[in-house]
């Protein structure tokens, strides 16, 4: 079952749908992106996990919300959300951020602890500013040498948007990316993009605000290869978390879901399958 709904917050319309029944599960997408990199990514990991209700939402300025230069910020994103989900969701639930969405899941973690039971976090922003990331070099490990000709001379969408993070080059992941990541930077607000990312720090230290607080299963995963957020910072952030795993998968970019999607399916599916462990005890 699939609802679709619009909200008003700040009177601007958060777009968002729900999908399936039971457990409820938060999705916050990355920066500038829309809901279909969640939708696309996750749902063929719930196709085989029934009891789960996913919520996918639209970042303001981003997909189907409305914008504003009023909340250009990501604290006041946050606070939205956080408003969001005490309207929406009436229970304990699970909660997913994809690389800006990382971020934002963590100010959402810092705030409801209590009712989180669990968090998973792909290619998380760990340090919103770039100058305090580690970050490999810029480097593709599979190529499809025929494709990457024909991208090259044909006039196909988004290919110098897909190259730069690109790590596994062939049709399969220009395909994703193509629908389920540029489909929603096309449909962005670029103005309030660029003020955001002119706000984009907490005026707090979440991490130091979350602690060693949280006792639910947690999972942080991220690209070897990732060139954007990078890996080598993610194990001290997954030290404050007791039951935390971190996984770091080579051959993947910032766009690992689509490069090593099988990898990405059975770290997932395990994440749930310990907080179902967790809930018998």
């Amino acid at each position: 079952m699939m609802y679709a709904y619009k909200t008003l917050y700040e009177e601007i319309k958060i777009n968002y749908e729900i999908k399936g029944e039971g457990k409820p599960v938060m999705m916050i997408h990355g920066l500038a992106c829309d809901m279909n990199i969640m939708k696309g990514c996750m749902e063929p990991v719930f196709e085989k996990k029934e009891g789960y209700s996913r919520i996918y939402i639209d970042l303001p300025g981003m997909g189907k919300s409305g914008s504003s230069p009023n909340i250009a910020s990501s604290e006041r994103i946050m606070e939205i959300l956080l408003s969001f989900i005490g309207d929406i969701v009436k229970e304990s639930f699970l909660l997913i951020g994809e690389s800006y969405g990382g971020y934002i899941a963590r100010g959402i973690l810092s705030e409801m602890q209590d009712r989180i039971d669990g968090i998973a976090l792909i290619c998380p922003v760990v340090f919103p500013e770039s100058k305090d990331r580690i970050l490999p070099e810029k480097e593709i490990v599979i190529k499809d040498r025929s494709f990457l000709e024909e991208l090259h001379k044909g006039r196909q969408e988004a290919v110098e948007e897909y190259l730069e993070m690109a790590v596994i080059v062939n049709k399969r992941t220009y395909d994703r990316y193509r629908q389920e990541i540029y489909s929603g930077i096309k449909e962005a607000d670029k103005d309030f993009i660029l003020s955001l990312r002119k706000n984009y720090s907490f005026s707090f230290d979440v991490d130091r605000k979350i602690g060693k607080n949280y006792k639910k299963p947690a999972l942080f995963m991220a690209g070897r290869q990732d060139n954007i957020t990078g890996y080598r910072q993610l194990e001290e952030l997954c030290n404050n978390y007791a039951r935390g795993t971190v996984a770091v998968i080579d051959g993947a970019g910032h766009n690992l879901q689509i490069e090593n999607p099988e990898i990405f399916e059975v770290m997932i599916t395990d994440w749930l399958n310990r907080i179902q462990q967790a809930s018998l005890l």
